[in-house]
């Protein structure tokens, strides 16, 4: 009698070190019980009322067809089967039965803790009958992981094979160790395998660019293509992966963010990208000023705005952040006083209240689009938040924020200025790296770390904000000694109106 084998146990044969991938060489064979019933209308009910004892493990069937050549079955039975089950159906049950024959061992101990006396009881009533069914396992049953462990010669390493990647549109990003490299386009050859949305597999080749946070890649398996098109946050972006930055694991961040922005306020992204942060807070009717140092980000940037037709809420800039924050008072300014506000069309809202109008709506919401109407927008004048995502330096730009007011209004005092319109202190969101040495011990706990976060930024802006009234956000974590925060604090007055 053959070994029946849990599926989770199984793994596909090792070939350590295969250089090019064979997939006929991933093949396991193994036996499953199954019970075949004469009459096929007997097999739903069957398994709608047993479904905990059918077997559920991945791309393995509930139904098969067995062989009727080798089946031992009475001629009576035979024929039986041969009448309303012509094709010799079986429902495979749990691959947690044991060896024995399930109908033979039904009083062993093993056997009873797994099929209960209720559902021996009802196979006999529909005259079933047990059968072994041999099910062949290949390459395509098994998860990237299985195949990348049966490949990479792991035993030498510390940690699991690097079937990781983050995904951006059709592009599978890795960062794979040094000691991965050489099994590259195999690995990428596999995730392309396992994952029919990837076209193209790139290891990134050098850290990230200081200046434009862009790193030089490599395309290990696929297409040769870096133009991307990714959805989030109910917005389209298309972009250029290796000139741009992109981390699609931040998408939470981004929401998170965009979530304390509210309609008609104005807000301006520092170091935009390509607009992760600006295209959402658009969609939502707040006014954004977006800018990026980045020629090509500044590119695309413009792109996705026309592209998700945001272009009435969204300005793009390309100038140096520290320039774009010392001017951006001004120039928020200068276009409020050319445009008072702004009118667009929006879907009028559906009167819900009846479900005769709500049915009578519907039907016309299939046929045509709703109608639209008209809402204005008044533009403000002051700006309610920055976004400084650039981790790893941007906390070195908020000195650009000392005399913020006084600047762009050299000709009036603090108390002119105050009472202007709209008149708000802007609450400013950095996002930045505090990384310690993984030496340090005992290790800094996170109150130590924003202690040090605190000295940074009363060094930059001459002035100490009490640790209270500065908010602390882990946004995730790079590596175990390098935390991204974003830290989000109200200007003080004694920072915006200083002189210099």
């Amino acid at each position: 009698m053959s070994t029946h084998t849990p599926i989770a146990n199984l793994k596909p044969p090792t070939h350590v070190g295969m250089k090019e991938l064979d997939r006929s060489q991933f093949t396991v064979k193994t036996k499953l019980w199954t019970v075949l019933f004469p009459d096929t209308r007997n097999m739903g009910p069957f398994v709608k009322a047993n479904k905990k004892y059918i077997i559920s493990a991945g791309k393995i069937p509930t139904v098969v067809s067995l062989d009727k050549t080798n089946l031992d079955l009475s001629e009576k039975l035979k024929l039986k089967v041969e009448q309303k089950n012509k094709n010799f159906k079986a429902v495979v049950l749990t691959d947690d039965l044991p060896d024995e024959n399930p109908d033979t061992a039904a009083s062993s101990e093993e056997t009873t803790k797994i099929l209960s006396s209720e559902v021996m009881s009802q196979i006999k009533q529909y005259e079933g009958t047990f059968h072994e069914y041999e099910i062949t396992l290949d390459y395509d049953f098994w998860k990237a992981d299985d195949i990348l462990r049966a490949i990479l010669p792991t035993s030498q390493f510390d940690h699991d094979p690097p079937s990781a990647y983050t995904m951006t549109g059709h592009l599978a990003h890795l960062n794979l160790r040094d000691e991965y490299k050489p099994y590259g386009t195999l690995i990428g050859q596999v995730l392309l395998d396992k994952n029919t949305s990837i076209k193209t597999v790139v290891d990134k080749m050098e850290t990230i660019d200081t200046k434009f946070r862009t790193f030089k890649m490599k395309v290990i398996a696929g297409e040769d293509n870096f133009i991307v098109t990714h959805k989030e946050s109910d917005c389209l972006f298309e972009f250029d992966f290796s000139k741009v930055y992109w981390n699609s694991r931040l998408s939470t961040e981004h929401q998170r963010l965009v979530s304390q922005f509210k309609e008609g306020e104005a807000v301006c992204d520092v170091m935009a990208g390509v607009g992760p942060f600006a295209l959402p807070a658009a969609k939502k009717a707040v006014f954004v000023f977006a800018n990026d140092l980045n020629p090509e980000s500044y590119k695309y940037l413009n792109l996705n705005v026309k592209k998700n037709k945001v272009d009435k809420f969204v300005t793009c800039f390309n100038v140096d952040g520290r320039e774009f924050i010392k001017d951006s008072v001004a120039l928020l300014q200068d276009y409020a006083s050319k445009n008072t506000s702004i009118k667009v069309a929006v879907p009028a809202p559906r009167d819900t209240k009846s479900k005769k109008n709500k049915d009578k709506q519907d039907k016309n919401h299939r046929s045509h689009k709703r109608q639209a109407i008209t809402v204005t927008h008044k533009i403000p004048t002051f700006v309610s938040h920055y976004v400084m995502n650039l981790p790893q330096s941007a906390i070195t730009f908020i000195d650009a924020y000392i005399g913020l007011f006084s600047n762009a209004f050299p000709d009036l005092t603090p108390e002119q200025i105050k009472a202007k319109p709209g008149f708000k202190l802007p609450t400013i969101h950095v996002h930045h790296f505090e990384k310690f040495s993984h030496l340090e011990s005992p290790e800094p706990t996170e109150e130590e770390l924003h202690k040090r976060i605190q000295k940074q930024m009363t060094e930059l802006l001459k002035f100490e904000i009490p640790l209270e009234k500065i908010g602390f956000h882990i946004v995730r974590y790079v590596s175990p000694n390098k935390p991204m925060f974003c830290i989000s604090f109200e200007l003080p007055e004694e920072v915006a109106f200083r002189k210099l």
